[in-house]
């Protein structure tokens, strides 16, 4: 995974490798500007005097996790033809994930509380009609989050690397043109993504799994719930996946004749083809916001369709992740280097305004620490804690939650598995990284299922805590 470096004055420079980076830090060239992602800045260099190399951002939005990935645009020449193809060089793999659903539910519970308790206190004032009306193009808060976070690390990533350019999917399916195959005209069905919005919605919306025996990890075909025969159509509420098996056996039977004997799966069918994909939904109703804000930044935005994803990740044999999904977004024609670990950013927030606990009546219970800070330290900070005797003795590093009695919790991932250090003392600890809402964590396995083996990196939450030359050297953000 490349480095971010950035000059003596805090300006982007090319991001380096793992081991120039290391070089760099060991020979006092350079200092750590942060750990998580790994940020450098040099001492004896300025941006006025080196070169750049093209550098692009590409964003796979979803619901639940957006896909980032940050590359190098390449040219190779063909040697017969002398035609020349462009394609990519991945430098950084994230994935983004967002807490859209725990911000939703928070409203919800929220709102429920505030009825329970006017319901019970007359005294108060009726509230109503004190909203004001909602500005042009607001969408919900849980919607919201999601463009925010993605915008918020794009300016992120521009600040360390010398970003040029932007690709996103736009929207990841066509859902008009799902239930209305024509809409586009007989190019959008023939042309060379024939078919894979289509395919692709319908993996989403069916588990990836045959609806009739739940196989997995097997061929899956495309199957009409009630057969073409019978006068059933292509609409995508008609469509289902099915195993090669099952097709054969369902023929141009209708379903209510197939499942005769399994009632419950039936129903199951007929209520999840009629159900819309919620996350496509949420998809489609941040999309041209989120599109619009990649514009505000200034930089050229290249907007590309899910279907042309696939296209390119499936001609590619590129495994499917989210963040190698936006490796792929947009015109590729080949791809380099994108067997990467992949960085983890968990949204986690930064703590709640509530100064109490509520019961489930909505009164409160308890009472909250009224400052978020203990010792100088404040939950969600990354904190190495050395223990030097007892029970607990060792090195811990993850991010910590605070008591007012400084007896600390420390969340840690050691070999893959989460775990909680509880009561270690707040002068054990010391902070390698404040709490900026987000929790990182690297996918271990490569893009095999395979563990990766590197040096003394799974014992921390981050192989840049053992880097020899960083003791000592950890600068404040600029």
């Amino acid at each position: 995974m490349a480095v971010f470096v950035l000059d003596n004055q805090g300006k982007a420079l090319m991001p380096c490798t793992e081991k120039r980076a290391r070089l760099l830090l060991a020979r006092g060239r350079a200092r750590v500007h942060r750990l998580t992602p790994m940020v450098i800045r040099l001492v004896d260099r300025q941006a006025a005097a080196c070169d750049f190399q093209p550098l692009r951002l590409k964003l796979d939005p979803g619901s639940k996790t957006t896909g980032v990935a940050l590359v190098r645009d390449v040219e190779s020449i063909e040697v017969a033809t002398g035609e020349i193809h462009c394609g990519v060089a991945v430098l950084n793999l994230m994935e983004l994930v967002h807490r859209g659903r725990h911000i939703s539910e928070a409203l919800t519970a929220r709102r429920q509380m505030r009825r329970r308790r006017r319901s019970n206190l007359r005294y108060r004032a009726p509230r109503f009609l004190n909203r004001g009306n909602k500005k042009s193009g607001w969408i919900a808060p849980s919607l919201q989050h999601r463009v925010d976070t993605s915008i918020a690390w794009v300016k992120r990533i521009q600040h360390w690397a010398p970003v040029r350019a932007i690709s996103s999917e736009r929207v990841r399916f066509d859902m008009q043109a799902l239930q209305n195959p024509e809409i586009s005209g007989v190019e959008y069905q023939q042309g060379t993504l024939y078919g894979y919005e289509l395919r692709e919605y319908l993996l989403e919306k069916w588990g990836r799994q045959c609806a009739y025996c739940d196989a997995k990890d097997t061929p899956l075909q495309i199957e009409h719930i009630r057969p073409k025969a019978l006068g059933g159509s292509n609409r995508a509420s008609n469509l289902t996946l099915a195993c090669q098996c099952c097709n054969q056996k369902k023929a141009a039977r209708s379903i209510e004749d197939f499942l005769a004997r399994d009632k419950k799966r039936l129903d199951r069918i007929l209520a999840q083809a009629t159900k819309p994909l919620r996350d496509a939904a949420a998809v489609n109703a941040t999309r041209w916001t989120l599109a619009n804000a990649l514009k505000a930044t200034g930089l050229p935005v290249e907007l590309a369709s899910g279907g042309q994803t696939k296209f390119n990740r499936c001609r590619l044999g590129v495994p499917k992740t989210h963040a190698l999904d936006a490796a792929c977004v947009g015109q590729v024609r080949f791809i380099q280097d994108w067997s990467k670990p992949t960085l983890t950013l968990k949204a986690m927030g930064r703590g709640s305004y509530q100064r109490t606990r509520l019961d489930k009546f909505g009164f409160p219970r308890g009472y909250l620490m009224r400052s978020k800070r203990v010792h100088g330290f404040g939950t969600g900070d990354m904190v190495r804690a050395d223990v030097t005797k007892g029970v607990k003795a060792g090195h811990h590093a993850g991010r910590v939650a605070v008591r007012a009695s400084g007896s600390f919790n420390i969340q840690t991932r050691r070999n893959g598995i989460s775990g909680v250090i509880q009561g270690i003392s707040h002068k054990h600890c010391r902070v390698i990284q404040r709490n900026d809402g987000y929790g990182y964590f690297f996918n271990r396995t490569d893009h095999t299922g395979r563990e990766q083996v590197r040096p003394k990196a799974s014992d921390a939450a981050h192989p840049a805590l053992y880097l020899p030359a960083m003791n000592g050297r950890v600068s404040r953000a600029i």
